[in-house]
């Protein structure tokens, strides 16, 4: 590592992105290689001695999966903190144990085999970065938050939802109205919502009911098969005809 950081960044050195340094550290090590002997084949250079053994390398059947993992706790809020940083995971993790994993460019949070959180990483200092969709269960308890939390300020929603929420308008009944829509999302998934919404308002209606009534369609589609009386309707325990009764009625009768 000592001889990579004195050898290419020093020094030191600024990028925009990963994918600009790693863009110029590649063609940095490509042109070194060219310019400089074998430590051990002098007569040739390092690139020279590369292509002459890529034939015997093995190829690579996948790309490395490099990580450094160590384990957090998740506090009350839904936060651990990494790194000089705290990071939102799924409010199910709360109070629990996590496995962070580091990447270069993100970390992903792991509650045993599930995936819990993914953050780009940030390299500073005493920031918190919110995952709004990680608060959806405690805001479907609490619909204040909406306009109060801080995960939900600044809230990028997709375009549907943001079209709902300007149509319901301002207001505590309008927030409970559009936090039942997005508590959907947890049974039934963002794109089946957002489709549930297009239709809703194309129609006319702006209305959390209409939509949920909708989904609920979507969830027991009609049968597409025409009902057959005979079949669709047949009893499953059919009664046992008995005309013999008649004969003990007519025996009532004749007797008044």
């Amino acid at each position: 590592m000592q001889t990579i950081r004195g050898r290419f960044f020093q020094p030191r050195l600024r990028f925009a992105s990963i994918e600009e340094l790693n863009g110029w550290l590649e063609a940095e090590c490509l042109r070194w290689a060219v310019r400089h002997a074998h430590p051990e084949q002098k007569e040739l250079t390092v690139a020279e001695a590369l292509e002459l053994e890529r034939p015997a390398l093995q190829p690579m059947l996948a790309p490395f999966d490099g990580f450094h993992e160590t384990a957090h706790a998740v506090t009350g809020t839904c936060l651990i903190s990494f790194d000089r940083n705290r990071y939102s995971v799924m409010a199910k993790a709360a109070r629990r144990s996590v496995q962070v994993r580091a990447y270069a460019d993100c970390i992903v949070v792991r509650l045993g085999d599930e995936v819990i959180a993914e953050h780009a990483r940030h390299f500073g200092r005493d920031r918190t970065i919110y995952d709004p969709w990680h608060y959806l269960p405690v805001l479907a308890n609490k619909p204040g938050a909406l306009r109060n939390g801080a995960p939900f300020q600044g809230w990028d929603l997709p375009a549907a939802l943001t079209r709902l929420r300007r149509k319901l308008g301002s207001g505590d009944e309008a927030d409970r109205r559009f936090v039942r829509v997005l508590a959907a999302v947890m049974t039934d998934g963002l794109e089946a919502v957002e489709a549930a919404i297009r239709e809703a308002l194309d129609s006319g209606a702006v209305s959390d009911e209409v939509i949920l009534n909708i989904l609920a369609r979507y969830r027991d589609p009609p049968s597409e098969r025409p009902l057959d009386v005979i079949v669709d309707l047949k009893l499953n325990h059919p009664p046992i005809a008995d005309c013999a009764r008649y004969d003990t009625v007519r025996g009532f009768d004749a007797a008044a």
